[in-house]
Formats: C-alpha cells, sequence, structure tokens
C-alpha cells in the first residue's frame, strides 16, 4: 500500500492551488484541520470506518463537522469520501498547513530551554531567527531541565542544539576516541 503522504499529496496540492486562486488559505487551513482533528477522533474513525455507511453518508458526516466550510470545501470532503481517502484528512492538513507556512514565509518553532524563557528573550531570539532564516517565526517555547543549560531549537527539518548536554555528549565522545 502507498504511503498516507504520497497518497495525500494530490489531494492536498488541488485543495491548495484552489484556496491560493481564491484566496481562502486561512479558511480552507481551518476547515482541513477541523476535518483532520474529526478523522482522527476514535468516535469518528469508528463511524467512518462502518461498511455499514454509503460514501455519501460518511461525507455527509463530515460535512456536518465542518458545517462552516464553502462549497468546494464540501465537495473536497465528498470526494475523499467516494474514493475511500477520509482516513487522510490529516495528513492533508499537516501538508496544506506546511504549504501555507511556506507560500506566507513563516515558520513555526519549538524552542526547549532549561529554564523559562521571559518575554524580552523570547522576541530576541524570534528575531534572531527570522533574521536568521528569513522567515516570520512563531515560536513555542517548553521547559526541559534535563539539557541541564542552553537552548534547542526545534523545526520541520532543522535542530540547532546549543544545550549544555549535546555539549557534554561531545566532550565525552572526544575523550572516549
Amino acid at each position: 500500500m502507498a504511503e498516507v503522504n504520497t497518497v495525500a499529496r494530490p489531494y492536498t496540492k488541488a485543495a491548495f492551488e484552489y484556496a491560493m486562486d481564491k484566496g481562502n488559505l486561512d479558511q480552507w487551513s481551518a476547515m482541513l484541520a477541523l476535518a483532520a482533528a474529526a478523522a482522527e477522533d476514535e468516535n469518528v474513525a469508528r463511524v467512518l470506518g462502518n461498511p455499514a455507511l454509503t460514501d455519501t453518508q460518511k461525507a455527509d458526516l463530515m460535512v456536518s463537522i465542518c458545517e462552516d466550510a464553502d462549497e468546494a470545501g464540501k465537495n473536497f470532503l465528498a470526494l475523499l469520501a467516494e474514493n475511500k481517502r477520509l482516513a487522510i484528512l490529516p495528513e492533508v492538513s499537516a501538508q496544506f498547513a506546511k504549504l501555507k507556512a511556506d507560500q506566507e514565509k513563516s515558520l513555526d518553532i519549538e524552542v526547549t530551554t532549561a529554564f523559562e524563557l521571559q518575554d524580552e528573550q523570547q522576541e530576541k531570539l524570534a528575531q534572531a531567527l527570522k533574521t536568521k532564516l528569513g522567515r516570520d517565526v512563531a515560536l513555542t517555547a517548553e521547559v526541559d531541565k534535563s539539557i541541564l543549560g542552553g537552548v534547542v531549537v526545534r523545526t520541520d527539518d532543522l535542530v540547532i542544539d546549543g544545550s549544555v548536554r549535546a555539549r557534554l555528549a561531545k566532550l565525552a565522545e572526544a575523550m572516549n576516541s
């Protein structure tokens, strides 16, 4: 069976291009996120997996959940139901969000520190990352005392590990070699 991301890609691309043309990226992103959350819900997944229901009934369920969707969004959900692809909605939503972030030149970044960052520190770090990466950044900070000190910055395909724990591990490796 094909990988979920491979199956989701053409649906995502079509939805993204349509939303771009209509200027509805935010609306489509919200609709897909809601549909994805619904598809991942245990009860909804059980209903969608029920072979006694027709594709139309499954599509109607998803449309009722995404009641704010425009006509094209409802048609998109119906198409997914018809092709028995409602289960890929979480991947479609994730890929759509990535395409939207690329289009808007923005990036979600997770920052892990040993101690809580003050607002001023978060703003300075966000500005430095914006300059380095050439994109707007949305920072999410979390505390993990096990890194001892420093900072670990994560985004999709980039990890900057400036933690004391990582430096100690490098030092131990150098001493053991």
